[in-house]
């Protein structure tokens, strides 16, 4: 049985505290942050996390990222915390930022998927943070099945768990779409393992230069350092191609490639920021960051309505435009065409 918490308009300190006994008693609970839904145990209980990895199909050496309300329960997760982490904590935290350092003996392996490191992030979600204070650090990744688009709705995270988790906190849609950016700070240099909801370009200004992982533009892995960087991930049932180049020759292209699926008898879906005649359409909106916003949730409502295959219009690789097309080429199995 789980039960849905609706928290749509508003914070419910009573409510918080059914959900952080749940946590406290090794349960599962699934709640909104900025980003996008997360599957939540304690971070320090070994079999409230395995939890986390049995319900998610998730592979065990995928790590986890650590969510926390206060500044000081990192001194309680990482064994070394670096001025370069201290001044990106003043300036980002609480947000869509997460933070690889050397972990504590306290943190089990599991958490961390096997690694002596540990991602950790404080969410700027009021339930997220009210949630953390009641109760204790949360691990937690997207509240979807391993491989699955991650959720921004609470509906998603019932299509995906409902009757396999304790609860859901209905928060209502997350507002940036994305997951957090990750940067390794426990090696000699500041390094990207994922794009996400904080741009490179506002890190670089706090820190310097920052190295970007290979796996960010899809070289193979064998470690996973951080969540999204070895297994697939984000994909619909249907089979997804992504479209990039100028954009007046991106939709030429998109409405070259909708008249030769439909001549196969495929049904196709466009997620883009302007609209097209397809069999179904998802209209992205006009800014990157309503792309963001929008992108998980286009994936799931075309697959909801069929589609065989979805064709999806790429953006520059700018601001949050790399999270974005890291998302997209994943999602597709970096099946790119370019016009």
């Amino acid at each position: 049985m789980t039960i849905v918490i609706n928290m749509r308009d508003g914070l419910d300190e009573r409510k918080i505290k059914v959900a952080a006994r749940l946590i406290l008693g090794g349960k599962l609970v699934a709640f909104p942050t900025e980003t996008v839904y997360g599957l939540g145990a304690d971070a320090l209980n070994e079999k409230a996390v395995r939890r986390i990895f049995e319900a998610k199909g998730r592979p065990a050496d995928n790590p986890l990222i650590v969510h926390i309300a206060e500044f000081d329960d990192l001194k309680k997760l990482a064994r070394e915390i670096p001025e370069e982490a201290r001044l990106l904590a003043k300036k980002f935290w609480p947000g869509p930022l997460t933070i690889v350092l050397p972990k504590r003996e306290e943190v089990p392996l599991v958490t961390t998927g096997g690694l002596d490191t540990v991602a950790v992030r404080m969410p700027a979600h009021p339930i997220a943070l009210a949630l953390i204070k009641a109760s204790t650090p949360i691990a937690a990744p997207s509240a979807n099945i391993s491989g699955k688009p991650s959720p921004t709705l609470a509906e998603h995270v019932v299509d995906d768990f409902y009757g396999r988790i304790e609860a859901i906190i209905d928060g209502g849609p997350t507002w940036v779409g994305v997951e957090s950016t990750v940067i390794d700070l426990s090696s000699e240099r500041p390094t990207l393992l994922r794009p996400g909801g904080l741009p490179l370009e506002e890190i670089e200004k706090v820190i310097g230069p920052v190295e970007i992982h290979p796996a960010v533009k899809g070289k193979a892995v064998d470690l996973a350092r951080a969540p999204g960087m070895k297994y697939r991930h984000y994909s619909p049932n249907a089979q997804v191609v992504v479209v990039e180049g100028p954009r007046e020759r991106v939709r030429e292209k998109i409405e070259e490639l909708i008249a030769e699926y439909r001549s196969k008898g495929y049904r196709v879906g466009v997620m883009a920021t302007e609209e097209f005649e397809a069999d179904e359409f998802f209209h992205l909106g006009k800014t990157v960051e309503d792309v963001a916003r929008n992108l998980f949730r286009a994936l799931r409502e075309l697959d909801r309505r069929g589609v065989d295959v979805i064709i999806a219009e790429g953006v520059e690789e700018r601001g949050l435009g790399l999270a974005v097309m890291n998302r997209l080429r994943k999602a597709s199995g970096y099946r790119i065409i370019r016009a």
